[in-house]
């Protein structure tokens, strides 16, 4: 399965995977970062998104998400981001966490 991704969330995910609070996670769990990203940029198909005709949101990255998941006709958009969560949904596109979206899976 194949993913789409923007270059911008790309560059995001790999300055993510290096912060301190996620680097203590990842190497209790015996992962590296530079593995994770090269992992997740594996399974990404990259392509640059139209931007938004209009903000939607304060953060610039966060409209970069929406934009995105428009652009891939996403069916949900999994995020951490608390101005993210607290849309709910976007163009009928649901935003949840992590921990919501793997409960979808195991319903399914």
């Amino acid at each position: 399965m194949r993913f789409h991704g923007s270059l911008v969330l790309l560059a995001e995910l790999r300055e993510v995977l290096w912060y301190p609070k996620l680097l203590e996670i990842e190497r209790q769990r015996g992962l590296d970062p530079a593995a994770l990203f090269d992992a997740a940029r594996a399974i990404l198909r990259v392509g640059e998104s139209p931007p938004l005709p209009v903000p939607v949101c304060r953060d610039p990255d966060d409209d970069a998400v929406l934009a995105c998941a428009l652009a891939a006709k996403a069916g949900l958009i999994v995020s951490g981001d608390k101005d993210l969560l607290a849309l709910g949904h976007f163009q009928r596109i649901p935003i949840v966490t992590a921990a919501q979206a793997l409960a979808r899976l195991q319903a399914s």
